[in-house]
C-alpha cells in the first residue's frame, strides 16, 4: 500500500505539479486543498501520511496550521513549501512542528526522499 499524501497550496498549477511528482515517487495523493480551512478538514477526514503544506495561504499561515495539527490525531509528516527561501523564513520555522522545509524551486524526488528518510 502506497503512503498517502495531501497537497495544500492556493495555486492550482503548483498542486498539479506536486501531484505528478508525488505520484511518480510512489505516493497516493488522496486530496488537495487551496486554503488552511480546507486543509484542516481534509487532514481530519483523510489522515494522510504526508502533508505538503504551503507557508502562505489565503486564509492563514502554513506554519500556524502546522502547530494546530499537533492536536489532530494521526501520524503525519508535514513538509512546508514556499516560493521564499529558507533563510527568509528561518525564525518562523524555528521550533515549528514540521518534518522539514523545501523551497518550491527545490522540490524534487531526491530532496523529498532526503527529508522523509
Amino acid at each position: 500500500m502506497a503512503p498517502t499524501a495531501l497537497i495544500v497550496d492556493d495555486h492550482a498549477g503548483f498542486r498539479a505539479s506536486a501531484r505528478r511528482l508525488l505520484t511518480a515517487c510512489g505516493y497516493e495523493v488522496v486530496g488537495e486543498a487551496g486554503d488552511a480551512a480546507g486543509a484542516l478538514a481534509a487532514i481530519e477526514r483523510l489522515s494522510p501520511w504526508l502533508v505538503l503544506l504551503d507557508v502562505v495561504l489565503p486564509d492563514g499561515d502554513g506554519i500556524e496550521l502546522a502547530r494546530q495539527l499537533e492536536d489532530v490525531p494521526g501520524d503525519h509528516r508535514l513538509v512546508l513549501v514556499s516560493s521564499r527561501e529558507r533563510e527568509e523564513l528561518a525564525s518562523a520555522l524555528e521550533g515549528a512542528p514540521i518534518t522539514g522545509f523545501l523551497a518550491k524551486d527545490e522540490l524534487c524526488a531526491s530532496a523529498l526522499r532526503r527529508l522523509l528518510a
